[in-house]
């Protein structure tokens, strides 16, 4: 239980009140309490009943930042396609102006922060399935736990309107209490069992996977990544506390995420980050080419070794690096990369990985970084903008979040973003799994088919299956 004077109820209200009724428009008042430790998972689970859809999770692969959301204190939401990087940017720090923040700890990710993401492609036609879901989408949650190296955090965010009074810092207060003491129930929880499991257009896929083969040896697409969508139904409603418990138990070194909105549920375990900035200093990842795990580890050693003298995948593993190296050198001072890519091993499959320093200006914009990199050639292809048209054309998946940008930033500007594959959605009964590969001149059809059904087995797992 966090406990506050009655006096200091009665000041901060006053001052929230005071200063909306003044400026004529909403204000906000962050205030960060360090709290014992506590199972991130719980802290998700408690929100069930009172925050369902308003919730997000996020944990980084070395477990140093976790994040969970609960309740929307605001929403910076847009379906407008041109400039929408710079418009959340622009709405969230108008956001913060004039706010009142009382955070005695300089941590990252600690105080208010918006968490959410943008879209694959905001251009393309927009259907059902991600009809709950805007294009650009983050939450500045009500109630916020951080996990920093080990150190946990709760920050309350309160909006204070023109036409409120103290009151409401009293009753969010009471509020907060009350999820606390929450915290003490467990939950049982179970997935339920798949009833069908049905692949979207198999056939049609590997056409336009063979189609696309024949452009890339005639014209000035090199390189186009097309993704497939598993619809899975079962016998009960979907939980997503289970599935975040079976991805953090299984895919312990992957960016672990989830994100409701209006009662559906964007999870996932992904590998791969797109840009991290503390301070001056930003961090990306290069991840192109794969290959499968061997089930001893003479056979693992043997595969990656194969991965990394595979003159396909390096080539492809090349493009992204060169693209990533480019945009990073337009906002950075210095850029720092291996000369040679080496090996990501995750649960499943295994990567060639290069990872990415850049020295930038202190007031250099994440978001403008985010918009720089994505989609990266390992989600969009080559050209970039030609690779993202031919998607648009000849792709049958709403792709909706999937494979676009995914994660927070905080009040200092600073924040991560995760590309976010190995995902599915959950509706209710229901859940869709994508997985993507990159097509090339060379590639044939079966095994990009084949590649992408080893993409969807982390996520399947998750969900009970095989």
């Amino acid at each position: 239980m966090i406990t506050i004077q009655e006096t200091e109820i009665r000041e901060r209200g006053l001052l929230g009140v005071n200063r909306a009724r003044e400026l004529g428009r909403p204000i906000l008042m962050s205030e960060v309490h360090k709290m014992d430790t506590t199972n991130p998972l719980s802290f998700f689970n408690a929100g069930g009943d009172r925050y369902f859809g308003e919730r997000f999770f996020w944990k980084d692969p070395a477990s140093e930042m976790v994040l969970i959301g609960l309740g929307i204190s605001k929403q910076i939401q847009s379906d407008q396609a041109a400039d929408r990087f710079f418009h959340v940017e622009k709405e969230w720090r108008s956001f913060l102006k004039d706010s009142f923040i009382f955070n005695q700890y300089k941590v990252d990710g600690v105080g208010p922060l918006m968490f959410g993401g943008f879209s694959f492609d905001p251009f393309k036609e927009k259907t059902e399935l991600w009809s709950k879901f805007a294009d650009s989408l983050f939450h500045i949650p009500k109630f916020l736990l951080s996990i920093v190296h080990g150190e946990t955090y709760l920050t309350t965010n309160i909006i204070f309107t023109s036409n409120d009074d103290i009151s409401l810092y009293s009753k969010i207060m009471e509020e907060r209490n009350q999820l606390l003491l929450s915290l003490r129930n467990q939950i049982n929880l179970k997935t339920p069992l798949i009833n069908s499991k049905v692949e979207v257009f198999p056939e049609r896929w590997k056409q336009t996977v063979e189609g696309v083969v024949k452009e890339l040896t005639k014209g000035p697409l090199k390189k186009v990544v097309l993704a497939r969508e598993l619809r899975l139904v079962f016998t009960s409603q979907v939980e997503a506390e289970a599935v975040l418990e079976s991805l953090y138990q299984q895919q312990p070194a992957s960016y672990i995420f989830a994100f409701e909105s209006h009662g559906d549920c964007f999870i996932g375990a992904s590998p791969e980050r797109l840009i991290k900035k503390q301070g001056p200093e930003v961090y990306s990842t290069c991840l192109a080419g794969s290959i499968s795990r061997g089930k001893t580890e003479e056979e693992d050693q043997i595969l990656g070794q194969t991965l990394l003298t595979d003159q396909k995948n390096l080539i492809e593993h090349g493009f992204v690096v060169e693209m990533i190296k480019e945009a990073l050198e337009q906002s950075c001072e210095e850029v720092i990369l291996p000369k040679k890519p080496q090996l990501m091993k995750m649960r499943d499959i295994q990567h060639l990985y290069t990872p990415v320093i850049g020295k930038c200006g202190p007031n250099t914009s994440l978001l403008l970084l985010v918009e720089k990199l994505h989609p990266t050639p390992a989600l969009g292809g080559l050209p970039q903008n030609l690779a993202v048209e031919k998607i648009r054309e000849v792709e049958v998946l709403d792709r909706g979040l999937f494979g676009g940008p995914l994660g927070w930033v905080d009040y200092q500007q600073n924040g991560e973003f995760a590309v976010a594959i190995r995902s599915g959605l959950i509706q209710g009964k229901e859940a869709s799994l994508f997985a993507g590969c990159g097509v090339v001149s060379d590639s044939k059809s079966e095994e990009e088919y084949l590649e992408t059904a080893l993409k969807f087995r982390p996520m399947l797992r998750a969900l009970g299956g095989k």
